[in-house]
């Protein structure tokens, strides 16, 4: 399945040329919170399918592991890449990547779904354009 790159606002390492994206990448840090909820596993694994449904992403396969004593990680497929996460229960710290393709998903519905259900108090966002070619001959859409 081929996606169609996004413009990015930036240009190759001498200024010149145009550059697309094929993807993009969250990168959440999630401190401070609900210890409970870290470390339950079927509640990471139900709030990650919530993230990737409310993005518009289409679910094709997932992978979870519940550490001794706690901490989960765990990673839901999508078509358009994947959502995955790790926690550490003692620390009330999470680490999430939101990584998708293509103009039809939304990564940051996906980054509120999370932080809203692992009630984060204090949390950040960076974002990284994955895939970046020059003068693509792939279409993609300006937003």
């Amino acid at each position: 399945m081929r996606f169609a790159a996004q413009k990015a606002v930036v240009k190759n390492l001498k200024g010149e040329g145009d550059l697309y994206a094929l993807g993009r990448h969250l990168l959440l840090e999630l401190k401070d919170c609900d210890k409970e909820v870290l470390n339950d596993l079927d509640f990471i694994k139900e709030c990650l399918h919530e993230a990737a449904i409310q993005c518009g992403a289409t679910v094709v396969g997932e992978s979870f592991y519940r550490f001794s004593p706690y901490g989960v990680s765990g990673v839901v497929n999508i078509a358009e890449s994947h959502i995955a996460i790790h926690t550490w229960p003692e620390y009330g710290y999470a680490a999430v990547d939101v990584f998708t393709c293509g103009d039809t998903v939304k990564p940051e519905e996906a980054a509120r779904v999370i932080v809203q259900q692992l009630q984060s108090k204090n949390h950040s966002l960076i974002e990284i354009r994955r895939g970046m070619v020059e003068d693509s001959q792939v279409s993609y859409v300006a937003k």
